[in-house]
């Protein structure tokens, strides 16, 4: 079977996977399930021997769900872990909710954010053709320099050199987000000569993880909330 997945989609993942939370790991097993509850990326699920007992305590009980808050010492997290106790298939099974732990491991190597979906690729590709991006009329970057990253069921993404980009129109945003592919992205906003500020409409990658690392310092802009073309023809 293969994406898109009738959810919940189950899946072995034959790998050590270890959870970190204050100081000691609180999950290691060569067991771990990879769940799928929406169609856009999978979550780690374990045994509920997978964790000892006296780190759970009850906080909620849902149709279908105990929610447990994750305590150890004097540190507590709220609401940390679901276990399924339904009739379906998670039932049985548990989550620990990702941002609740200090770090998580596949074998010896630290993931972010949440397991990277193994039915999913990402291209960095070198370009010459030309894109040319305005925001309200106004031009804000030309580049025949373009990198295009193509990320597995969503869209084409431009990265181009900041020198193609109208760096006195650019604002250092505090926004940041993360991805398990790329890295860390900071942001822009763009401010028109008008004074009209797009907020976030930019972002880089300053130090990208290696399997994207040839987008490094370049600039993308959100397709959605501006004008592109690429070889004279508008992006719709």
């Amino acid at each position: 079977m293969t994406p898109p997945f009738t959810k919940p989609h189950i899946e072995d993942r034959g790998r050590r996977v270890r959870v970190l939370f204050n100081g000691k790991f609180i999950v290691d097993t060569n067991e771990a399930k990879l769940v799928w509850e929406n169609p856009y990326y999978p979550v780690y699920y374990f045994a509920k021997s997978d964790l000892d007992s006296p780190l759970l305590r009850e906080s909620e009980k849902l149709q279908g769900a105990q929610v447990y808050d994750l305590v150890s010492s004097d540190r507590v997290v709220k609401g940390a872990v679901t276990e399924f106790t339904g009739s379906n298939d998670l039932a049985g099974l548990l989550k620990v909710a990702f941002s609740a732990a200090d770090a998580w491991f596949e074998e010896d190597e630290r993931i972010f954010v949440h397991p990277k979906d193994p039915y999913k690729r990402v291209d960095v590709l070198q370009s010459s053709r030309h894109v040319r991006v305005e925001i309200d009329g106004v031009e804000v970057a030309s580049t025949n320099r373009p990198r295009f990253l193509f990320e597995t069921s969503l869209r084409r993404r431009t990265y181009m050199p900041l020198t193609d980009v109208r760096l006195d129109l650019l604002r250092p945003s505090e926004t940041t987000t993360a991805c398990p592919y790329k890295g860390v992205a900071n942001y822009y906003d763009v401010v028109l000569p008008n004074g009209k500020v797009h907020k976030d409409v930019v972002w880089y990658y300053r130090a990208p993880l290696v399997e994207c690392i040839q987008i490094t310092g370049m600039a993308a802009f959100y397709d959605e909330k501006v004008d592109v073309w690429v070889d004279g023809e508008k992006q719709t």
